[in-house]
């Protein structure tokens, strides 16, 4: 099986997935449920579905974020909501921005949600902390809320392979982000903001990268292009093979891009993103 079509999902897949970080309808939702300011919503309805678990695993699975970022808003999330009405709310808000920013979307839910699920059903978790705990969710029955707990399973399926791969390559949370920036061209100060760094912090990293012979200054070395091909080509490769369970990948690939280019296109999501999506071509 070609790699790649694990690619190919997480463009189709991620745009529906990420309403849940920039959509009124999901920043609203997390501020009805409890939840204090920008990132207590994030880490708390990104990590509902592990129970209410500690800072440290919040900082182990997601991965690049600044500890004392995540210790801002962790454990103290879990006394403002606890991860069962967090769980009760988000899909339903996602859902909302999803139909609003695609109106023809159930149509598509109704024929993707199964063979979607068929998808999630052949992932195996060992190892895979976040998808695992995704994909043990209940089933909405709302089909476009069903559409977005697959894709978000999905996703994070992706994400943890992608983590395996960062820490086997010896690239810490802070490291990987540089790295980023420097291959793709996105500015720095945009994920080091985002994910809580210090500047002297990200200059460490930066020192440390260029020490490896990856980057000189903000660019990328060949060598470190090499390697960020690397990590991006075996990231395809754990995450495509649940793709197998389907009879006619690319079919499932067509049915969703045009609703993954009207969510991505409606506004909300803003471009370039601290979560590596790009806008979408033509």
């Amino acid at each position: 099986m070609d790699v790649s079509i694990a690619r190919d999902f997480w463009s189709a897949l991620e745009p529906l997935h990420a309403v849940t970080y920039f959509a009124p309808e999901c920043l609203a939702a997390n501020k009805e449920v409890g939840l204090r300011g920008f990132w207590m919503g994030y880490f708390g309805s990104r990590g509902a579905p592990l129970g209410p678990v500690p800072a440290a695993v919040i900082e182990a699975s997601f991965y690049g974020f600044h500890p004392a970022r995540v210790r801002r808003a962790v454990p103290d999330a879990w006394g403002f909501a606890s991860p069962a009405s967090i769980l009760a709310v988000r899909g339903v808000a996602a859902a909302k921005a999803l139909r609003r920013a695609a109106p023809d979307i159930d149509g598509v839910a109704a024929e993707a949600v199964p063979r979607l699920r068929a998808v999630v059903e052949a992932a195996d978790g060992a190892g895979r902390v976040l998808f695992a705990a995704n994909r043990d969710l209940d089933p909405p029955e709302d089909p476009v809320e069903a559409l977005w707990q697959l894709a978000t399973a999905l996703r994070e399926h992706r994400g943890d392979g992608h983590v395996a791969v960062l820490t086997a390559e010896g690239l810490n949370g802070l490291e990987c982000n540089v790295l980023a920036c420097a291959v793709s061209g996105t500015p720095g100060e945009l994920l080091r903001f985002s994910r809580g760094w210090s500047e002297e912090e990200w200059d460490e990293a930066s020192a440390a990268l260029a020490a490896r012979g990856l980057v000189d200054g903000e660019s990328a070395t060949d060598a470190g292009r090499t390697l960020k091909a690397e990590i991006e080509r075996r990231t395809d490769a754990l995450a495509a093979p649940p793709y197998q369970s389907l009879d006619d990948p690319a079919a499932l690939h067509r049915l969703l891009a045009p609703v993954a280019r009207a969510v991505a296109e409606n506004g909300d999501i803003p471009f370039p993103n601290p979560i590596g999506l790009p806008r979408p071509a033509g």
